[in-house]
């Protein structure tokens, strides 16, 4: 396993354009709570983004839309707690900023003070654009999110790889540039073709994050339930699963339902006892209790 040299203390925002220029790959991985972004920084990843695909993978809704900014705040603030030296960066879900620059800040604001995020994630460009420059400007560091964006799937008509053809490709780039230039430190490119994303990152200063987007990227993200085998629903083709923990934590559940129906759990070993003299001395008093009517 490979782990950045300092492992001692938070990832400097500022070392990721470092790793962009060194050619080293950046790892990130959504996490939802503790137990998750503990996981992630002792496997050395040195990103997390607690990203609204909670709304599927955590709450269990067919889409990203439904999951609130009150949830995302809450699931940002346990992943942060356990994610101690990667960067935590948490999606603002759809609502939180489409509807005004004021609103944008003050939903992002909120993940910074109230769940100990690093930075805020946000999804397109055009009207985002301005939206990003005044979360910068309120001391918010952005990542901008372009391709297929889940939150607008349905006027990119479904969930399907975007930038297929010369002019949405060279569309792709602009709304790169525009977003790096209004303050993104670094971008997701999600369902994009290879070529179209190894032009992207050339262009950009700011490190770019595939998802779907192949292999001259930056980095890579992946949804951990995806990568761990935790979801039943059908994966994205750029999903590669490295643990079937679902059909592992399925079987235990299984076993302890089954010992406890047979009696086999608990047994001995699992129980507390009491010194032999309080054991006679509470039989005994336990005998001459009176019960209530």
């Amino acid at each position: 396993m490979t782990i950045r040299p300092d492992t001692t203390g938070k990832l400097p925002l500022t070392d990721l354009g470092e790793l962009k220029r060194r050619g080293e790959k950046i790892v990130m991985v959504t996490a939802y709570d503790y137990p998750s972004g503990r996981l992630a920084d002792l496997a050395g990843i040195d990103m997390v983004l607690v990203g609204d695909s909670a709304a599927q993978v955590v709450l269990g809704h067919d889409s990203t839309v439904p999951v609130t900014l009150e949830e995302m705040i809450v699931l940002a603030r346990a992943a942060a707690r356990g994610a101690a030296r990667p960067l935590v960066v948490a999606d603002l879900p759809f609502g939180s900023y489409q509807v005004s620059d004021e609103e944008a800040v003050r939903a992002s604001v909120r993940f910074v003070k109230e769940a100990g995020v690093d930075a805020v994630k946000v999804e397109g460009a055009g009207p985002t654009l301005s939206r990003v420059r005044a979360i910068v400007g309120a001391g918010v560091p952005v990542m901008g999110h372009i391709g297929l964006t889940p939150q607008s799937a349905t006027m990119l008509g479904g969930y399907r790889a975007q930038g297929r053809t010369a002019r949405k490709a060279q569309g792709l780039l602009a709304d790169a540039l525009a977003l790096e230039q209004a303050g993104c430190f670094a971008m997701v490119l999600e369902c994009i073709p290879g070529e179209v994303s190894e032009r992207i990152t050339e262009a950009l200063t700011a490190p770019t994050i595939g998802i779907g987007a192949g292999d001259g990227v930056d980095g890579q993200v992946l949804v951990f339930h995806d990568l761990l085998g935790l979801y039943e629903g059908r994966s994205p083709r750029f999903v590669k699963r490295y643990a079937e923990l679902g059909d592992a934590a399925r079987d235990a559940l299984e076993r302890y339902a089954a010992e406890v129906r047979s009696g086999a759990f608990p047994g001995p070993e699992h129980a507390y006892a009491m010194p032999a003299e309080e054991l006679t001395l509470f039989q005994a008093e336990a005998a001459n209790a009176v019960r209530p009517r």
